[in-house]
């Protein structure tokens, strides 16, 4: 029924506030910090993250106007929608300093099952970060999702080289968690000074200890995005929003990801 935008920039500074859009009457609220939350200063290219239907994990530099800290912090947000209220808590765990980055919940590969939150992006680094974990049947198990698009990649990266590393440097991309795998597509890297704008699809397949990485690049070059979507929704997946090759020019168009194999 919620819909909830968590902090941002609101024009003039770093805000932590919750505000939620109520799918059945069609109308946005402002929700109010419950007594005892310890919200950060403000977050801006942070990211939000699903756990559970009342629960939210925030990961991101906390800063305030003009200064932010040095490391990213992770804090774990609980709703209420029926007092419509919100309490933040800060973990104990700090991360690489990153802006711009993604975030997916995917389940642990290994003998030892469970669900981890990776950070991808957002920072010079090539390797994911973990922002939280969770054991066997702390989280919810839901249906699997998207039973053709995911026999597609599985395909797809079939016919790919796998590699430990992944992108360096990817900023405002978008992430879609598709059952065992992470899609990341487009957004801009700082490895190059010229066409910093991307179209490239990557893959993280997690069906294996260690996962890998899988690179496909895109020719449609009216396909390159900075700042958009992508949102899985009746086994497809959607590209929304952003903006094209110059980073300044907003995209109306909607598009399907389709895979020829």
């Amino acid at each position: 029924r919620w819909l909830c935008v968590v902090g941002g920039w609101d024009g003039s500074r770093r805000v932590a506030t919750v505000a939620a859009l109520d799918t059945e009457r069609g109308a946005w609220e402002a929700w109010s910090a419950a007594p005892g939350s310890r919200p950060p200063a403000g977050l801006s290219s942070h990211t939000c993250t699903r756990v559970s239907d009342r629960e939210l994990r925030v990961a991101g530099r906390e800063g305030g106007t003009r200064t932010q800290r040095r490391y990213g912090s992770v804090y774990t947000l609980r709703l209420d929608p029926g007092a419509r209220t919100y309490s933040y808590k800060e973990e104990g765990c700090h991360t690489a300093s990153r802006s711009g980055h993604c975030a997916a919940l995917l389940q642990t590969p290994g003998p030892r099952p469970g669900h981890q939150l990776l950070l991808f992006g957002g920072c010079n680094s090539a390797e994911p970060e973990v922002a939280g974990h969770w054991s066997h049947g702390k989280l919810g198990e839901e249906p699997p999702a998207a039973p053709h698009l995911r026999e597609q990649l599985a395909r797809l990266v079939s016919t790919g080289q796998g590699s430990r590393q992944g992108p360096r440097g990817l900023r405002h991309h978008s992430c879609s968690v598709v059952g065992p795998f992470a899609v990341l597509f487009g957004g801009e890297t700082l490895t190059r000074a010229r066409g910093t704008i991307c179209n490239d699809l990557y893959i993280y397949d997690t069906r294996r200890s260690p996962p890998s990485w899988f690179h496909f690049p895109c020719a449609d070059q009216g396909l390159k995005r900075v700042g958009h979507r992508t949102c899985l929704w009746n086994d497809q997946l959607y590209l929304v929003g952003g903006f094209g090759e110059d980073g300044r020019t907003p995209c109306p168009q909607v598009c399907i990801l389709d895979l020829f194999i």
